[in-house]
């Protein structure tokens, strides 16, 4: 019995030849791609889907498959290989040209140099660049900046051309050629398991598969080290630090299908070589990743060193101090709150931590109103930009992202600020430390100047840092630093149900649902059926009913939380049913990397820019697209930052997000759908977070057994890591 999705009507292989008229959809990730190509001898424009690395209009593209007829779109050419060559019509080169693949040309451009050089025109870019700037408008820049996209145009087809060669996909060949450069192929050849170790989204299953193309055999040293490494980097993508030693050697052996006794060689090697290193910890005989361990070690001992002693500030009356700061911010701490500020302002290193409503942010102010009127210099600092700003507002004071703090170098990703060169301050704080991982953390004290304090501010019941290691957790639980728990929550923040309802969650209680009957409320939940109803729904909340009823706005002030990427709730899905119905008619559009991006669109970075001081998960929108180019140009935080065509895959829509990314952040309205689809990462710190990130309004549109499932599930992995063992001075 056919599937609903798909019934074929003819079986055997054949073969497709045309122009590729539009690419409908294309992720960088994969290569999957959907496009329409113009047959020689029919009509329409047929659909054709497969897998290719990069992929222009005006391109000439040849596939072997077999055609099936998709219930859902029609008819379609479901190709097995796929491969492209330059256009050699006319109309193909201009529509190849402007179709934002050569950084530098958009359409505009592309017909001049049409009209200017004919079929001669990339013969002229590769081999007389200089007659370029005869056409109008082609300054030397731009011409440079042309033949350099040319150039690695033409890497990159031989890269594809040596992968299909060897039997390898192509999907990853432009972000090999961007890795590796001109020198791809010799690397690679060399040793083809740098795939798995430095290219995102190329498993050790491909990189083996190139390797036995090259005679590489199955049980050889190179192999079987390489299996050991990327089993610790797929844990590392996990947030481990390093794996029990009994679990190292089964995902090993399972991924290598090698002898045991191979496996055991090859650890031993690695050991020798010292790039990983064994360790004890939680009663477990472990091996880490060594760069990553070393760290760890290096964080516990520049705690230790930071924590010593008194601060540089002279002594300072502490029962005046908090009289003053009372009557001067207009505040009535806490008993608790009292002795957090106290111990701020005479010890070197504290950990303040808490749940929402707590007055975390009150002590920081009031530790901070105290020292400033003593002249002590501060800085402060956060993971994301969005903390940062928010720290910024509540403080009165400048905060950074812990990258600009530290002075990241655009060039190769590695900090300013150290040992050689320190911070300038007497104290340092950062906020939202629950989501700094190890190496971020490593970065941050070593820039510590001997004689700052250092406080930390953070909520360790939210999701753990995306990276690896449980750094707060663990310097909290080793009992080797002064920690300040608050658990009161205070009666104005009592008044949100927000606040009481994320203190639910976290106490493992279902959120009060039922909504108050005499008034507005902060929160509300939503009940639906089935998943299938939930999409409908959300976006009738976001672009009605709150605005309507709130005043919000549906793009700026309202943020979709999903908790995961897939499914029909997740956030890909959910970003293309937004954008249609919240920017439907926009100006100016661009169709690249499988996201179509108009003026006016929420966007969100995916990886860290340090030449552009963007970074994962900062949040844009977008202003403006140049014709000519098709660059587009993003308002992140009140900053323009301008991307080229072909950098767009750092990209992705963002009216929806996951709640891993939504972390540091908040929002004044979230919309959080939990559904049984989520059952996969339904946990209860996973909703907490979510909860935590609306300010003024949060709705829950799900089925309550999956929030039960949520609440009540405590299906949290265990993060192998060292950290508190240093701290603890625990550690063998």
């Amino acid at each position: 019995m056919p599937n609903r999705r798909t019934v074929l009507f003819a079986t055997s292989a054949t073969t497709i030849e045309g122009i590729v008229e539009r690419v409908t959809f294309h992720n960088p990730d994969n290569g999957f791609c959907v496009l329409r190509v113009k047959v020689p001898g029919r009509r329409d424009l047929e659909t054709v889907v497969g897998h290719l690395a990069s992929i222009s209009a005006g391109e000439e593209l040849r596939g072997a498959g077999e055609w099936i007829n998709d219930l859902a779109h029609g008819p379609q050419f479901k190709a097995s290989s796929l491969h492209t060559e330059p256009p050699t019509s006319l109309a193909g080169i201009q529509r190849y040209l402007g179709s934002g693949l050569i950084r530098g040309i958009g359409p505009q451009f592309a017909r001049r140099l049409v009209e200017k050089f004919g079929a001669r025109v990339f013969e002229v870019i590769e081999k007389q660049p200089h007659a370029l700037r005869e056409v109008d408008g082609i300054g030397p820049a731009r011409a440079t900046h042309i033949v350099f996209a040319w150039t690695g145009q033409k890497i990159i087809r031989d890269i594809m051309v040596f992968l299909y060669a060897h039997g390898v996909g192509t999907s990853r060949a432009a972000r090999i050629y961007k890795t590796y450069g001109a020198d791809a192929i010799a690397l690679i050849s060399e040793n083809p398991y740098r795939l798995a170790r430095d290219i995102r989204g190329v498993g050790f299953v491909t990189a083996d598969a190139l390797a036995r193309t090259l005679g590489i055999e199955p049980t050889a040293l190179i192999r079987v080290r390489a299996g050991i490494s990327y089993a610790l980097s797929e844990a590392l993508d996990q947030g481990q630090c390093g794996l029990p030693r009994e679990e190292l050697l089964q995902r090993a052996g399972t991924l290598l299908a090698v002898p045991a006794a191979v496996v055991l060689t090859a650890l031993d090697a690695e050991l020798a070589a010292q790039i990983v290193v064994a360790g004890r910890t939680s009663g477990r005989d472990c091996v880490f990743l060594a760069w990553l361990h070393e760290s760890e070690r290096q964080i516990a001992t520049r705690l230790r060193q930071i924590g010593t002693g008194p601060p540089s500030w002279p002594p300072i009356d502490t029962d005046k101090a908090l009289e003053w700061v009372q009557r001067k911010l207009a505040l009535t701490l806490a008993d608790r709150q009292r002795e957090a500020v106290r111990q701020a302002i005479t010890s070197k290193l504290l950990v303040i931590t808490g749940g929402p409503g707590v007055g975390k942010t009150t002590i920081v102010r009031a530790i901070l109103a105290i020292l400033k009127a003593k002249r002590v210099a501060v800085a402060m600092c956060a993971p994301t930009g969005r903390a940062a700003k928010r720290l910024s507002e509540v403080t009165g004071l400048e905060a950074k992202t812990i990258h600009r703090l530290l002075e990241v170098n655009p060039v190769d990703g590695r900090f300013r600020r150290g040992p050689s060169s320190p911070l300038d301050c007497d104290l340092l704080v950062v906020d939202e430390t629950s989501m700094v991982d190890v190496p971020l953390m490593h970065a941050l004290v070593r820039a510590v100047p001997d004689r700052a304090a250092v406080i930390l501010v953070g909520d360790i019941d939210q999701l753990p840092s995306v990276g690896p290691g449980r750094v707060l957790a663990d310097i909290i639980e080793s009992g080797a630093v002064p920690v300040v728990r608050l658990t009161e929550v205070f009666r104005q923040a009592a008044a949100s149900r927000i606040i009481v309802n994320a203190h639910r969650v976290n106490h493992g209680e279902m959120p009060e649902l039922t909504a108050p009957t005499d008034g507005a409320s902060d929160f509300y939940f939503v009940e639906i059926a089935t998943p299938e109803e939930g999409v409908p729904k959300i976006v009738q909340i976001v672009s009605e009913r709150i605005p309507q009823r709130f005043g919000l706005h549906p793009i700026r002030d309202i943020q979709v939380l999903c908790p995961m990427n897939r499914g029909a709730l997740g956030a890909r899905s959910l970003n293309l049913e937004l954008q249609r119905v919240l920017n439907p008619a926009p100006v100016q559009a661009v169709e690249r990397f499988g996201w179509n991006f108009a003026v006016g669109d929420k966007v969100m970075q995916i990886e860290n820019d340090y030449d552009k001081d963007v970074y994962n998960g900062d949040i844009g929108f977008v202003r403006h697209i140049d014709s000519d180019t098709s660059d587009l140009t993003i308002d992140v935080d009140g900053r323009h930052v301008v991307y080229a065509a072909h950098e767009l895959d750092q990209l992705v829509l963002a009216y929806a997000t996951t709640i891993h990314k939504a972390q540091g952040c908040e929002y004044p309205a979230v919309v959080i759908p939990v559904t049984t689809q989520h059952y996969p990462l339904l946990q209860r710190n996973l909703i907490y977070t979510g909860l935590t990130r609306g300010r003024k309004l949060v709705v829950l549109v799900g089925q309550i057994k999956a929030l039960a499932i949520a609440v009540k599930g405590t299906r949290t992995v265990h993060r192998w890591s060292k950290l508190g063992d240093y701290l603890s001075t625990r550690s063998s």
